[in-house]
């Protein structure tokens, strides 16, 4: 099985992509570059990340980088801003199925743990995914926060994770918590959500 992992700069997302490599998995690694609502240091630490996770799997893992920060800019103005963080993670999906279909690759993974964060509800997983069409495996989702933690350690990327670096500036200051599909699919289509996610896909670069 081939399969995209979405990897950020975080503790989360480098360990499902460790955790999917080591059950066998021929994984690769897509990082949403969120700049200009991110510094440059998010694109060295997750190439960082993607050394150390190739080593921990014993296995070369190469990593790719697709643009998001104008994605985000488009939402920003096109969307209710408390839907930004639900919209930007159903960009990213569509963008990684994107992806997905241009390498032949047979599922996406993401890092979600369940109810972590507020983009992370039940509710906003279920309208992130809206519309996406394509497998996606969470292998995170029933452990808590001690536990993802204690793999990074294992495995060697906790220390790069925790690295300082600005966080996504995009941010607004009340996240929904409980969003409706029927409406992110409704602002997707207003923001042309999917022409972005082929335009992302195909634009993408590799990194290592």
């Amino acid at each position: 099985m081939k399969a995209v992992a979405l990897i950020s700069g975080g503790i989360d997302s480098p360990v499902a992509a460790y955790l999917m490599a080591r059950a066998g998995a021929d994984v690769v690694l897509l990082h949403m570059d969120n700049r200009p609502f991110a510094d440059d240091m998010s694109i060295e630490r997750v190439k960082q990340l993607a050394a150390q996770i190739s080593k921990a799997a014993g296995k070369e893992i190469p990593l790719y980088s697709a643009a998001h920060g104008p994605t985000q800019d488009t939402i920003m103005h096109n969307a209710d801003h408390a839907y930004q963080c639900v919209l930007c993670k159903h960009a990213m999906q569509a963008t990684a199925r994107e992806f997905c279909k241009r390498i032949g690759a047979d599922a996406i993974v993401m890092g979600d743990s369940l109810g972590q964060v507020a983009s992370q509800t039940l509710s906003n997983i279920a309208a992130e995914f809206v519309d996406i069409g394509f497998t996606i495996l969470r292998p995170l989702i029933g452990m808590d926060k001690l536990e993802i933690e204690n793999i990074a350690k294992e495995i060697g990327t906790y220390e790069i994770s925790i690295l300082p670096a600005v966080g996504c500036t995009a941010l607004p200051q009340k996240v929904i918590t409980m969003a409706k599909p029927e409406k992110t699919l409704a602002f997707s289509e207003k923001c042309g959500i999917e022409d972005i996610a082929v335009k992302a896909a195909a634009e993408a670069v590799r990194l290592c």
